[in-house]
Parts: structure tokens; sequence; C-alpha cells
């Protein structure tokens, strides 16, 4: 497993030898079985690979030992300034869309505002578990109201994949093919310049331009904590500010 990590992340065994402060033959000895690595050792090199931390538990499982890093349920109570740190974040960031995912993109927490980014999406889609990606990609969700959906789906295919790359997981993996069947195959135009659009999105108040930002827990030492994600969309341009403050009824409507 050890050497699969590294691999995937294109590591030779002396470069992640040197970031977890051991020997290039140390490190060949534990991944060829010939030693058997301390649990610091362990965490070390999980450390070292940048590896998510449920990866580090199982890592620390293969070696035999227990899991180093906890992973508590949102529902309980020691999570409960995590859930209101991302109430107030939520809030604070109206009259803008934005929403709070795990890592399969299933829907944990959103604002008031996400409603004009969910108009007309089919009820089965947006009922729990709501998931994110399907509803942004699936012909009854999101997906006919985006103008530029091609280039929108590569971008939330590409990230799904990252993500299964970072980490793989049967469920993701799942989720990522059937998401390339909603996804018209298509080659990039010319001057393309990646999948990292803006989202162009048709409303009933009128066409929305929006970019996201993407917000994690960085020093979190609790797994289901570290798997979060804040995603949230910024207006890029005047008019869909205006337009999003109208529909918070902030403002004048249209």
């Amino acid at each position: 497993m050890l050497r699969e990590r590294r691999a995937s992340r294109r590591l030779s065994q002396l470069e992640l030898a040197l970031r977890a402060g051991t020997t290039q033959r140390h490190l060949s000895f534990i991944e060829s079985g010939r030693s058997a690595p301390g649990r610091d050792m362990v965490i070390r090199l999980s450390e070292s690979l940048g590896l998510p931390l449920r990866e580090r538990n199982e890592l620390l499982l293969k070696a035999g030992y227990a899991p180093a890093y906890a992973e508590t349920p949102l529902e309980d109570s020691a999570l409960a300034p995590v859930k209101d740190a991302l109430d107030h974040i939520l809030a604070a960031h109206m009259p803008y869309p934005a929403i709070v995912i795990d890592r399969h993109g299933d829907l944990i927490s959103m604002n008031p505002a996400v409603d004009i980014l969910f108009e007309g999406c089919a009820t089965p889609l947006l009922a729990p578990p709501a998931n994110a990606f399907r509803i942004a990609l699936h012909p009854n969700g999101m997906a006919p109201r985006i103008v530029n959906f091609g280039e929108w789906a590569r971008h939330v295919l590409e990230g799904v994949r990252a993500e299964f790359d970072r980490s793989p997981d049967e469920d993701l993996a799942a989720l990522y093919n059937e998401l390339r069947c909603y996804v018209p195959a298509a080659r990039p135009k010319p001057g393309h310049l990646g999948f990292a659009v803006p989202l162009e999105l048709r409303s009933e108040r009128g066409e929305l331009h929006l970019m996201t930002t993407i917000t994690s827990f960085a020093t979190a030492v609790d797994v289901t904590i570290s798997e979060l994600k804040l995603e949230a969309f910024l207006p890029a341009d005047p008019s869909t500010a205006a337009i999003l403050v109208s529909a918070a009824g902030l403002g004048p409507s249209r």
C-alpha cells in the first residue's frame, strides 16, 4: 500500500525517505516487508505523502496499529463548534450562494441563496442525501440551465477525478462513472484555457456568471472534518451581483 501511494505521487524512494527523515534503505525494507515500521514512522510517511486522514488510518491498520485520527459523526455534540462555524460562514456569505459538501459531494448544509441555483431541479434530486455533483450535471438538475455546460461539466468531473486520485474509493468511482454519462464528448475549442471556468447559469431573474472558491479545514485531525468542503459562489460581474442581492430580498427586483 505504501509503495502504491508513493508511486501514485511520482515520488522516488529517496525523495520520500528524505521527506520522512529516514533512509532509502529503510524505506525499501519497509516496502518489501523486510522491516516492520514503528507507529511514528507510519505517521511520518503518510504525512510526507500528503495522504488524507482516512488513508493515514488505513495505512496504520495495514501496519498493525490502531487508527490515530478519529472519525466523529457530524451529529455528535463534539462537532457542534465546527457546525456553528460553518453556519456562521454560510450566513455571512449571503446574498451569495454557498454549500458545504463531504468528499463524495453530498450536501451537508447550504444557505438560502442556493435556491436560485436549484431553480427547476427535480424534487428527487434535492431529497436527502442530495449530491451536489449529481444536481449540477443531471439532465433533470441544473444542466439544462447551464449555458457553458460542456466546460462546466468537465470542470466538475476533473474535481471528482482529482478527489479519487487523492483517495481511491468505490463510491467515488461509481459516482464519477455515473456523471460521465451526463457529459457529452467534445474537443476543446481554439484558445481553450482549461475547465476552471465561471459558471454561466440561466435563472428566472436573468443570466448569472459565477466564480467559485473552495475552503477546507487544513488543520483538522478528525476524518469527518478534514473531508468537509465549503464551496462559495461569487458574482463575476455587477449584473450577477445585483440579481443575487435582489433574489435575497436585499435590493430592488428586476
